[in-house]
């Protein structure tokens, strides 16, 4: 056998561009590299805070996306994502600037995920931050219009320690936040038929979701998992 060269990193297909943060990432947190199956490749995007990403747009930052994405296929990996939703709104732009592809937002399954739904139910969005979660974060995520949104905004840990990127989390008060907002938005919602999971820093309680709703829940982890699985198809 001849193995021929040309990339710095082998094994890693994915790339995922991180915020600039400090608040824990625990085990089932894409941030925490034991969360996945299969090897991945991080670049931190410095100044890229959590508030100034999911509060403020991503005002002045997509020149940095932009350059640590083209570092990413500089060091070999096959394919690239984000550790936000909220970055769905540069999607485009990403995916015109680097030769591999793109998903930039676990948003972006949402569509998917009603295709599989039975008759008359319907997928909905539970978010870190619905008060910034705009319409232009959804159409450029290809969410279908009316889809209902549920926020543990309001609640008494998650939003509040991810967002002013908090050295410490209470990790029982963070569940409970997720799984109230995720009844909250069953309850008002009688066609739903499966939660997607906006902020990648929820997939940690993706379970409990899941067994307090009894519905299916889909997070990056899920969306990464099945793009990985394109970009590095096992060999049987």
């Amino acid at each position: 056998m001849i193995a021929t060269g040309g990339k710095s990193i082998y094994g890693a297909s994915v790339g995922i561009l991180m915020l600039d943060a400090r608040f824990p990432r625990i085990p089932g947190d894409m941030g925490n590299a034991q969360s996945w199956p299969f090897p991945v490749h991080y670049k931190i995007v410095h100044d890229a805070t959590p508030d100034r990403v999911v509060r403020q747009g991503g005002d002045g930052l997509l020149g940095h996306f932009i350059d640590a994405a083209r570092d990413l296929v500089a060091d070999g990996v096959d394919g690239i994502t984000t550790n936000c939703g909220f970055l769905s709104l540069f999607q485009n732009e990403l995916a015109e600037a680097v030769p591999v592809p793109v998903v930039t937002s676990s948003l972006m399954q949402v569509e998917m995920v009603n295709r599989v739904l039975p008759a008359g139910k319907r997928a909905g969005v539970l978010t870190i931050s619905a008060s910034t979660l705009t319409e232009a974060h959804l159409v450029k995520a290809r969410v279908p219009e009316g889809t209902p949104i549920g926020t543990t905004e309001g609640g008494q840990e998650f939003t509040r320690a991810i967002l002013k990127n908090e050295l410490q989390l209470n990790v029982e008060m963070a569940r409970q936040d997720n799984v109230a907002a995720a009844l909250a938005l069953q309850k008002s919602n009688s066609d739903l038929g499966a939660i997607v999971l906006e902020c990648t820093n929820m997939c940690p309680y993706a379970a409990d979701i899941s067994e307090a709703t009894g519905l299916p829940v889909y997070s990056i982890l899920s969306l990464v998992t099945w793009f990985q699985s394109g970009l590095q198809p096992p060999r049987w």
